[in-house]
């Protein structure tokens, strides 16, 4: 099935690239700040911790970005500004800009770049602009929850541990969560963009799935937070057998989002990291089994993890807030269900057969399924090159908006 791609580049989509540039220089600053701090206090090993967690991060963003470039260079029949991602032709200054862990902040630049030229100055190239913006959306996703969300794991339990919150601390926090705030935002917002008629995903629907997905992280990253400042050593371990699992399952899914082998294992060992902490649908199908295995499984850990914290803590540290902490826990986990649940019951488009809008021509597949296609005929008759697409996140768009007799979670965040 195919959709129509909404091309247009508005002064609300460079503003969303601003802020994203914006976010991410706050919360890369903050974790200067917090390194240093820890250094300057001859808190060396928090400082190791940190810093190696950042650089292993980075070095994931990066080859993302990486194979992300080469695949669109290497594409046959790919736009010419596909290959002029960060400095065109310029391939080795392109690869010496990921190894300095520079790529990442180029395609934001880029991006914004290109974003003005159409934008302020009316230049062409709509398309492009928009297939920036798209691919540094799935890049925060991925930056997101390799990096901010493990620190803020951290940095909540350095303040239950010491039983202090310092504002360089506070600070962290505040960047880490404002990440994952816009990371959910933006990229919901790309996925609408390949709607067909995006009157049917209004604020109410943004509003809900943000809410969701805050009221599903936040008690995961609380209670592994929580379970750390108890038992520090332990929660290593429970890392290390969740996440071989959670990417095993993966693979088990013959997930098929990037183009060469060793970048689909590099997306399935991604995808164990994101699972550890926020459900990320990766397979084709209906997927309401496996996402319920997935919460149920999750709501399980998380009761264990909360439990052994309970047996274990100090009572007199936490009388301030355990009982608090350990109501309002569970309470967000199955509030953020019960909104998941009423955003696919009444948000979620189900998108089957339609009047197809002027400009567009109905296509009706071998399967039966009805969908969109563009049609733009020249002055010969002779149809015009489809236009430019993110094809990544037109897949993962793709799945998500998808319904087969019901709701649906085929692809994408959910």
């Amino acid at each position: 099935m195919e959709w129509l791609t909404l091309s247009k580049y508005s002064w609300f989509d460079f503003v969303f690239s601003v802020v994203g540039v914006c976010t991410f220089l706050f919360d890369w600053g903050s974790d200067v700040w917090v390194a240093t701090e820890f250094y300057s206090r001859g808190d060396f090993f928090w400082f190791g911790v940190l810093v190696g967690w950042m650089l292993l991060s980075s070095i994931v963003v990066q080859m993302f970005s990486w194979f992300w470039f080469k695949y669109d260079r290497d594409s046959e029949g790919s736009c010419a500004d596909t290959k002029n991602v960060l400095f065109g032709d310029h391939v080795k200054i392109s690869c010496l800009l990921h190894v300095l862990q520079l790529g990442f902040f180029c395609r934001h630049i880029s991006a914004i770049w290109h974003g003005f030229r159409v934008w302020w100055r009316k230049e062409q190239g709509a398309e492009y602009a928009v297939y920036l913006t798209h691919d540094l959306s799935m890049l925060r996703l991925i930056e997101t929850f390799c990096e901010s969300a493990p620190q803020l794991t951290l940095m909540t339990y350095i303040m239950l541990h010491t039983n202090q919150a310092r504002t360089v601390q506070c600070v962290s926090v505040a960047a880490s969560t404002t990440s994952i705030v816009w990371m959910v935002v933006d990229y919901h917002r790309c996925l609408r963009s390949f709607l067909p008629d995006k009157a049917n995903q209004g604020w109410g629907s943004a509003a809900v799935y943000f809410l969701w997905n805050l009221l599903l992280i936040a008690p995961r990253v609380a209670a592994v937070a929580l379970f750390a400042s108890v038992l520090p050593r332990a929660v290593g371990a429970h890392f290390l057998l969740l996440w071989p699992a959670l990417a095993l399952w993966a693979w088990l899914q013959r997930t098929d989002f990037m183009e060469s082998a060793g970048g689909e294992w590099l997306y399935r060992a991604t995808v164990g990291l994101i699972w550890y902490f926020s459900w990320f649908n990766v397979s084709e199908g209906r997927t309401r089994g496996r996402s319920l295995i997935y919460h149920g499984f999750m709501a399980t850990d998380g009761l264990v993890l909360g439990a052994t914290w309970w047996a274990y803590r100090d009572p007199a540290l936490t009388r301030p807030y355990d009982r608090a902490l350990a109501a309002a826990l569970p309470a967000s986990y199955l509030a953020g269900l019960a909104l998941k649940a009423l955003y696919y019951y009444r948000f979620h488009p189900k998108l089957g057969p339609r009047r197809p809008p002027p400009g567009l021509a109905l296509e009706v597949p071998d399967s039966g399924a009805v969908g969109f296609r563009t049609f733009a005929p020249d002055q010969e008759g002779v149809s015009s090159p489809p236009p430019l697409r993110n094809a990544r996140m037109y897949r993962h768009a793709a799945h998500f908006y998808s319904a087969e007799g019901g709701v649906s979670e085929r692809g994408g965040r959910t």
